[in-house]
């Protein structure tokens, strides 16, 4: 059994088959975009406000895009009701360095 590929980078962890992501949200910005690190976290900034899960909708849409998924395989692990999520993705076509590379 393999084991997580390490990374230098906090906000994300590679493993087989998924990519989790440790994402800070700021919801009612503008447009929809990275805007950087937040600690150990990537800050996303989202163009939706965080009432009855528009934020959340908005994340996932944004995500999936940016891996080439489905929304479907994006999945909010941890931090619904957060600005600090964990988000899961299923088998990214991509990396994470669509977001942001160090």
């Amino acid at each position: 059994m393999s084991q997580p590929q390490a990374t230098p980078a906090a906000w994300h962890r590679i493993e087989p088959g998924r990519l989790t992501l440790q994402i800070h949200v700021q919801p009612g910005a503008s447009r929809t975009e990275v805007a950087g690190r937040h600690g150990d976290c990537l800050k996303i900034r989202l163009a939706a406000r965080a009432i009855e899960g528009e934020a959340n909708a908005c994340l996932v849409e944004f995500l999936a895009g940016a891996f080439g998924v489905a929304k479907r395989a994006v999945v909010i692990d941890a931090g619904a009701t957060s600005r600090r999520k964990r988000v899961v993705v299923q088998s990214p076509t991509l990396g994470p360095e669509v977001l942001w590379r160090e």
